[in-house]
């Protein structure tokens, strides 16, 4: 067991680190991501690599190709700015629902998810934030009680994933972020449909506002190494 976490936990290190050089331009549109230069960079087999390239390819920014592998894709600004504007309704239905449908149980999850974000950011740990923060998004899709929507939401979540984590690098967004959560809380806990869904909408839109300033800041945030 303790060898399949370890695996897990390599995946998705790995994930994160090929997703967020190709979120900043490290890796190009139309460069080739060759599993065996890669396993070979990171001292692993290349089955960790292979998964990782899956996952990319799922989520939009490989695209797996007949005797190319895969592939680095284009994702332009337009394009990552109208899949902004569909996560934000998206996420709203799912604060509108939530706010009617939520159990008792969830509601206790949802504010020990709120706990622990307010955690991670009194540590200023953006990345830690974020896996705190993902939790959070997804007790409140599952409060929803509508499959179909969790479905497409997640699906979407996935896609942006990259783009969610590292705008939350951007100076304050951590402290802005939380203090939205707090607000989408309470709306859900006072089952006030309507304002989850707005509350929830704005906090996924100003996301995609603050993009403009995390592709201003990408060259002093870097990459991972």
């Amino acid at each position: 067991m303790e060898n399949e976490q370890g695996h897990v936990r390599r995946s998705d290190r790995l994930l994160e680190i090929i997703e967020e050089r190709i979120a900043t331009g490290c890796y190009p549109p139309g460069m080739r991501l060759d599993e065996t230069e890669l396993a070979h960079e990171f001292e692993v087999s290349r089955t960790p690599i292979r998964e990782a390239l899956m996952q990319l390819s799922f989520s939009g920014l490989v695209d797996m190709r007949p005797r190319r592998g895969a592939v680095v894709a284009e994702v332009t600004t337009q394009r990552l700015l109208e899949m902004y504007e569909v996560a934000a309704e998206l996420e709203g239905m799912c604060g509108r629902l939530a706010a009617r449908r939520i159990s008792e149980a969830q509601l206790a999850q949802l504010l020990s998810a709120h706990r622990a974000c307010d955690e991670a950011r009194e540590q200023g740990d953006p990345d830690e934030y974020f896996r705190r923060n993902e939790e959070f998004h997804k007790i409140i899709y599952a409060a929803s009680h509508n499959s179909f929507l969790i479905e497409q939401t997640v699906a979407m979540y996935r896609r942006l994933s990259v783009y969610r984590r590292l705008q939350l690098r951007v100076r304050d967004r951590l402290r802005s972020s939380f203090s939205e959560h707090a607000f989408i809380v309470a709306a859900i806990q006072g089952a006030d449909g309507e304002l989850a869904a707005e509350l929830m909408r704005k906090h996924i839109a100003v996301q995609g506002e603050r993009f403009a300033d995390l592709l201003a800041s990408l060259p002093k945030i870097g990459t991972v190494a």
